[in-house]
């Protein structure tokens, strides 16, 4: 086969279940409230690490395309985005605090496997000032809160542009 034969055409955009906001403003503007309260006082760079890792970790495609945007605008690497579905290979890309943000993420994240086990939950605490922490877990909890909308809604991911729903 040769390049001019090579079909290039991608594959349909699946159909969103239903837009949330829509259907449940309330709870949509309630979320939107978590979500601004929840990243007061932490570092951008850190947060978009977070939101980019539960986000794998779920499969949200949606969210994926928000937040590795959102993260290249701020300044991220693409290595250091690509890198982070394998971070405890690629360790050396992140600083410790950075690890032990993503570590705590994951624990959160797949509660399914137990619960945060004590020794993840010191890591972050010794990189991280209590009120710190609480930011911390709070944006971790509202990413998987996305998720699980995005997932479940089936939210298109590709279009999203940075800034849009500022």
């Amino acid at each position: 086969m040769t390049n001019e034969t090579k079909t290039t055409e991608l594959a349909a955009e699946h159909t969103p279940r239903m837009q949330l906001f829509k259907q449940a403003p309330e709870f949509y503007k309630a979320v939107l409230g978590m979500e601004m309260a929840a990243v007061k006082g932490l570092d951008e760079a850190l947060v978009e690490l977070v939101k980019i890792r539960a986000s794998q970790i779920n499969h949200c495609a949606f969210c994926l395309d928000m937040h590795t945007k959102d993260a290249l605008a701020q300044g991220e690497t693409v290595e250091r985005i690509v890198q982070l579905s394998a971070w405890e290979e690629s360790r050396h890309f992140y600083t410790e605090k950075e690890l032990a943000a993503i570590e705590l993420t994951e624990a959160v994240t797949v509660l399914t496997d137990g619960f945060v086990p004590d020794e993840v939950y010191a890591k972050a605490a010794a990189h991280f000032e209590e009120a710190e922490l609480a930011q911390l877990i709070a944006v971790i909890v509202t990413i998987n809160t996305w998720n699980r909308i995005a997932v479940t809604t089936r939210s298109v991911p590709g279009h999203y542009t940075v800034g849009m729903y500022k």
